[in-house]
């Protein structure tokens, strides 16, 4: 997929982005910064008012939700909007049941069992109520719901917020499988190690522009969090100096 300069009306953003089959893009901003927007323009919610959006090579508008889905294009957002009062297969079929008049209940408990495996996924059961399972597996089932549709890119709006170390290291490695399943991934996220961690490359808006693009493996934390402020002189800058000063003085 590539986004030529797309003009948002949600927030005034002016943006270009590339994400490739295999790969998983970052994209990182500060609050403002406009990465709300491009993920409601990709997914359908908002339409651009001008910008080019293409998928696969062809031009393609994405008018609505549905039109999103149909360009194969899956977005799991940050609330994730499960039900937890419904067990796993309900909310992973919720809306697109087969057979509407007559649910076909095994073969959705069947195709709901190869989508966790396809994942990986640490569920008991199929039949146990969201509301019984961790912020994890939570995010694995919506995850798994995307996947329904076949899509080639899924945009990921912070899968890891107030999640604990464990249930985080699970959704990385969620995301990881996507890749290696040649699925594009957009994430969207503030957390660093987390970015560093699965990105392949970064992406960092700044006041609804693009302010920077890094390779993981050829910047640094401190470079990318100088990029997202707009400012050298930051925290995260200060102590990386403290502590580069601290080991020159102990080495001499």
């Amino acid at each position: 997929m590539t986004v030529g300069s797309v003009t948002g009306v949600d927030r005034p953003v002016d943006i270009h982005l590339t994400v490739s089959s295999g790969e998983v893009v970052a994209i990182v901003g500060d609050n403002g910064a406009g990465t709300s927007t491009l993920v409601k323009i990709l997914s359908g919610v908002h339409a651009p008012t001008s910008g080019t959006i293409r998928f696969g090579g062809d031009p393609v508008t994405l008018p609505t939700p549905q039109a999103s889905l149909d360009r194969g294009i899956a977005t799991v957002f940050q609330d994730l909007a499960l039900c937890d009062n419904l067990d796993v297969v309900a909310n992973l079929f919720l809306g697109q049941e087969k057979r509407k008049l007559n649910l076909d209940e095994i073969g959705m408990e069947v195709r709901s069992w190869e989508l966790l495996r396809q994942l990986s996924a640490k569920i008991p059961s199929v039949r146990i109520p969201i509301a019984s399972l961790s912020g994890g597996q939570r995010q694995t089932v919506a995850i798994a719901r995307s996947l329904l549709g076949e899509p080639k890119l899924i945009i990921l709006d912070e899968p890891t917020a107030a999640l604990g170390v464990a249930q985080t290291a699970e959704v990385l490695n969620l995301v990881e499988r996507l890749r290696d399943r040649g699925l594009g991934v957009i994430l969207v996220s503030h957390n660093m190690e987390d970015v560093k961690a699965v990105a392949d490359r970064v992406v960092v808006l700044r006041l609804g522009r693009n302010n920077g693009e890094f390779r993981v493996g050829e910047v640094t934390t401190e470079e990318i969090i100088s990029a997202i402020t707009g400012a050298t002189d930051n925290a995260v800058s200060r102590r990386a100096s403290g502590r580069a000063g601290a080991e020159e003085g102990a080495a001499s």
